[in-house]
């Protein structure tokens, strides 16, 4: 048996990638419709052409991007992914008047789904689609480029010496983006994942502060 699983489903992938403006905007619609859609009307009343209609678009344009809604939901999925690697990038990595502490802060709270919209997809109900839209070897991708993110943190903190091992940064990635999953599989309520991120973030901060000689 391979060790990636089996193979992807093609019409569970885009197709494409927008690349220029018109086209990054049109697929931000359709995203936004879909999200829209979903909340609305449940996965099960979910279709490709219902997501054309509510963008306003000819389903032609859709299938460009998105040969079927499992391929329109692992879009949607990967350009979360993405925007929330941004945002770290942004508001984490790149400012240089940071403490480390105020930046390990900044990413367990982002990590946590506890700034802006970012947990609208990373419901229970889109988790179900997991085995469906994601082969092994896609989900070891997100795994390897959410991890990339705390070396990246750790590498914009020259006031944190010595740096921590790799196995520290992987553990901790494992506590906060595996917590996270699996809060929210339980479904547990708003004040109780505050509290976890709450001390996720005193968890990480222990983890990394140098020890004291």
């Amino acid at each position: 048996m391979s060790r990636s699983g089996p193979p992807q489903n093609p019409r569970t992938r885009p197709l494409k990638r927008p690349r220029q403006a018109r086209a990054r905007f049109t697929v931000q619609a359709i995203y936004d419709a879909y999200v829209r859609i979903w909340q609305r009307d449940g996965w099960e009343h979910l279709t490709t052409r219902k997501v054309a209609l509510e963008t306003g678009i000819a389903i032609g344009t859709l299938y460009d991007y998105f040969p079927s809604r499992e391929a329109l939901h692992s879009g949607y999925v990967r350009h979360c992914i993405e925007e929330m690697i941004r945002r770290i990038d942004e508001q984490v990595i790149a400012p240089t008047d940071l403490a480390w502490q105020e930046r390990v802060r900044r990413l367990t709270r982002h990590l946590a789904g506890l700034t802006d919209n970012s947990d609208t997809w990373f419901s229970p109900e889109m988790m179900q689609l997991e085995p469906i839209v994601a082969d092994t070897r896609s989900q070891q991708r997100a795994y390897n480029e959410l991890l990339a993110i705390w070396h990246r943190v750790v590498d914009a903190c020259p006031d944190l010496s010595p740096r921590p091992s790799d196995a520290t940064l992987e553990a901790l990635h494992l506590s906060a983006w595996g917590g996270r999953r699996y809060a929210l599989q339980v479904e547990l309520d708003d004040d109780r994942r505050r509290a976890w991120a709450t001390e996720l973030e005193r968890i990480c901060t222990l983890a990394l502060t140098p020890p004291v000689d």
